[in-house]
């Protein structure tokens, strides 16, 4: 059964980083895109999404934000929620993780990383 991803940046060039190492996991996703957290929860609110990834800096609703009101939604956590930034200390690591982020990937990563990480969320 096909899972859809939404990819949340405001860099349109990360969001193609990012879907083109969805695809290599997972050829069946379906992908939808947004450039802010606003688009995002718009996105989330008026559609059957089963994943979020999303960058933490962004005009509008940051990530972090983007994750609260994700949670408000799904406050069973059905849905895994993954922060891809270059926040990276072990603050923001945990800030995320208390806002209710799932898991957490540093910019830059690399494939291998990213494969990693998201393979086991996605069943590849």
């Amino acid at each position: 059964m096909s899972k859809t991803v939404l990819v949340v940046d405001d860099s349109a060039m990360m969001r193609k980083i990012v879907i083109k190492n969805l695809k290599e996991l997972r050829g069946d996703l379906e992908i939808m895109e947004a450039g802010d957290g606003k688009d995002a929860l718009a996105a989330f609110s008026s559609n059957s999404i089963d994943m979020v990834i999303t960058d933490w800096n962004m005009p509008n609703m940051s990530g972090i934000d983007l994750v609260k009101e994700i949670r408000k939604l799904d406050p069973d956590k059905k849905v895994p929620v993954v922060m891809v930034t270059s926040e990276a200390t072990a603050d923001k690591v945990k800030e995320a993780v208390m806002a209710g982020a799932n898991n957490y990937i540093a910019k830059p990563f690399t494939p291998e990383g990213f494969k990693q990480k998201m393979g086991p969320m996605l069943g590849s």
